[in-house]
């Protein structure tokens, strides 16, 4: 038996590549990067507008969905899941086999698989993609929990891997086809080291990086000799796109804009009215793509007054409007959310819709049952003493500072105070929920299986930001994971999603729908099965706007 353990120490350090932000203006850090070949011609190069400024676009360290919209194309997986049938496909790997007890995944590797730096792929490079995201010392915000019950590797010989598990783990193949699971090339890792990679990422993918300056822009070129492509890639197109150019729009007003003017060719994360007027335009087609996994929702903290309270939790749900917050905030292009998984999850359950129907006189009566009353005349209840005020973490995507204000705005009419803290990114979100200091945060997360939810619900999990312990919760959501029979994952999710309601852990907003548009001198836009992630290699270029 043919056994490899690679080990390369990835040393994250506080002097990892740092995004400032001065007087508006991004300050672009000085990095060595590598030099760019002579400029294609125009009509062979686009400009793909990205929204959000991440902390890193390190797929195996860090965890924000905005990287993978170029770093899908950059970066092949083991396996795909195909956009429209959702079955998995042959990636990386050509075959696979599943031990009858669930706990090795057998793979068989490609051959003739070259990275961009041209170096070989075979099972030695997947064994340094491991070990790379499993090191502690890489501090893996996604990918290494994306593994689940992983244990190690076995490497058959240079071509065939065996994955071990600790137990059985029903999501694996969807988690290795995600791009935070993406192999990257061994040389590479070794020559950047943890701090300049992400400037430098080598993959085996239909699009190569050439140049990232933080804060400013990526550029992607065609890789020439791709050939391994999995079948919902478009290899036969006839004018693909040679260059493709991401700049930062994280101004949502400035999206329209850019777009209507050609300064960029392909933006989402819209803003709903101004889609809705592009939608008018001849030269611009809208595609909204909604978003499996868990909805914009805001999740209550169990653990610190007056929210550590199950009746105070589903008084706040029962006055909160959130046909009017569709209506008015997303113009009526998002659902609205009923439960902890968006409605096109697999295994969603549409009970869900039943609980908390908006009812101001309901929760008038709710609260006044538990004591509060507006004892003072300002307008505020109060509990012995204490005002009703609840403390609010607002991140800056999704809409969710717009949400926020009419949820303020609709509270306030029920007597109820919030004070709005809104967090430039995720790492600053994830510092404010570790103070403690907040009773309601907002989050979505993305995922075609429902296992997301293990991230947020088990009493252990990373992102508990609902402080919550239910042993019934950690039981259902254990096995649902351990077990691949249909019918037991929706008996155990079934269970799942209507404890979460009845319990009144989240304030369900919206399901998440992208508004993305493009100009239409493009074709072809279309996105993976998580819907975040564009197919690049799909673009064809039809002609000059």
């Amino acid at each position: 038996m043919f056994r490899n353990v690679l080990r390369t120490a990835f040393l994250l350090s506080c002097a990892s590549i740092v995004f400032l932000v001065c007087a508006g203006s991004m300050f672009l850090l000085n990095v060595l990067t590598r030099p760019i070949a002579a400029a294609q011609p125009a009509a062979s190069r686009i400009v793909y507008g990205l929204t959000l400024l991440p902390s890193g676009f390190d797929p195996h360290i860090n965890a924000s969905a905005e990287l993978g919209i170029p770093l899908r194309s950059v970066y092949d997986t083991l396996v795909y899941r195909d956009p429209i049938t959702k079955a998995f496909v042959p990636g990386l790997a050509e075959r696979w086999e599943i031990s009858p007890d669930g706990l090795i995944y057998t793979f068989y590797l490609r051959r003739g698989v070259r990275f961009h730096d041209g170096e070989p792929f075979n099972a030695l490079a997947v064994a340094a993609n491991l070990d790379r995201i499993t090191a502690p010392e890489t501090r893996s915000q996604k990918a290494i929990f994306m593994l689940g019950s992983f244990e190690r590797y076995i490497v058959r010989d240079e071509y065939t891997i065996e994955l071990v598990l600790k137990a059985p783990f029903a999501p694996l193949l969807d988690s290795l086809s995600q791009v935070y699971l993406g192999i990257a090339s061994p040389k590479a890792l070794r020559e950047y080291g943890t701090d300049l990679y992400q400037l430098h990422q080598v993959g085996t993918g239909p699009y190569q990086m050439v140049e990232f300056i933080p804060g400013d822009y990526i550029l992607l070129r065609r890789n020439p000799i791709y050939r391994w492509a999995p079948p919902f890639y478009r290899m036969d197109n006839p004018a693909p796109v040679e260059e493709i150019e991401f700049r930062f729009f994280t101004d949502p007003a400035t999206r329209a804009p850019a777009l209507e003017s050609g300064a960029v060719d392909i933006i989402g994360e819209l803003a709903p009215l101004d889609a809705l007027a592009l939608a008018r335009r001849d030269d611009i087609a809208l595609l909204p793509q909604p978003i499996p996994g868990m909805p914009l929702q805001f999740l209550f903290n169990t653990a610190k007054a007056p929210t550590d309270r199950l009746e105070v939790r589903r008084a706040i749900i029962t006055a909160t409007d959130r046909v009017a917050i569709i209506d008015s905030v997303f113009q009526q292009l998002s659902p609205v959310a009923y439960g902890p998984l968006t409605a096109v999850t697999p295994f969603y359950e549409p009970q869900v819709k039943q609980y908390y129907p908006h009812s101001r006189e309901v929760a008038r009566r709710t609260l006044a049952e538990l004591g509060y009353m507006d004892n003072n005349g300002d307008k505020i209840l109060d509990l012995n003493g204490v005002p009703l005020r609840l403390i609010v973490i607002v991140p800056t995507w999704g809409y969710a500072p717009q949400v926020a204000q009419r949820l303020q705005s609709q509270w306030r009419e029920q007597g109820i105070e919030a004070e709005l803290r809104q967090v430039p990114n995720l790492a600053g979100l994830l510092a404010a929920v570790q103070s403690g200091d907040y009773h309601l945060v907002a989050f979505n997360d993305f995922g075609a299986d429902p296992s997301v939810l293990n991230n947020f619900y088990l009493s252990d999990a990373r992102n508990n930001f609902m402080r919550v312990s239910n042993a019934n919760l950690d039981q259902w959501l254990r096995q649902a994971v351990q077990t691949s029979d249909p019918a037991q994952r929706q008996n155990f999710y079934t269970g799942v999603q209507g404890l979460i309601m009845d319990q009144a852990l989240i304030l369900p907003i919206r399901d998440y729908v992208n508004l993305n548009a493009h100009r239409k001198r493009i074709s072809g836009l279309a996105f993976d099965a998580y819907g975040w992630f564009p197919l690049l290699a799909n673009l064809t270029l039809v002609g000059d706007d």
